[in-house]
């Protein structure tokens, strides 16, 4: 396999990770992808799409894109990813409480809501016995 078989256009990059052209840009100008650019094509390597993988699971986690970009720069010191992999745990700690106490806060507007409209449905209810009873 050659070099140029690494490469993708990123046309096949929208198609094989589901992105839009715009978002491949929009993360080029955060500098979280870096393609080989050849006049107005751009071409994407293995590293890109190493890349676009990790931006895509922290997006999916609720990690913000400075937290990612510094991640992803992290990989650069030489440390076999050690710092990388200890600070992409932590936030990761972070986020799961996050979603976790957001969950509890969702779960107990739903159990609220249920009792609402179980409320709402003897009432109506009771209203209909009333109408008909009058009628």
């Amino acid at each position: 396999m050659t070099d140029s078989d690494d490469l993708m256009s990123i046309r096949q990059m929208c198609a094989a990770y589901d992105v839009t052209p715009r978002t491949l840009r929009f993360y080029e100008s955060k500098e979280l992808l870096f393609p080989i650019r050849e006049g107005q094509k751009r071409l994407f390597t293995k590293r890109d799409r190493a890349r676009l993988k990790l931006i895509l699971r922290g997006k999916r986690f609720g990690f913000s894109l400075e937290e990612i970009r510094q991640l992803l720069e992290l990989y650069n010191i030489g440390d076999q990813q050690q710092t990388q992999i200890q600070r992409t745990y932590e936030i990761a700690q972070d986020r799961l409480a996050d979603m976790e106490r957001q969950r509890a806060e969702l779960d107990e507007a739903i159990t609220e809501l249920k009792e609402q409209l179980d409320w709402g449905a003897k009432i109506i209810a009771s209203m209909k016995q009333t109408k008909k009873a009058a009628e």
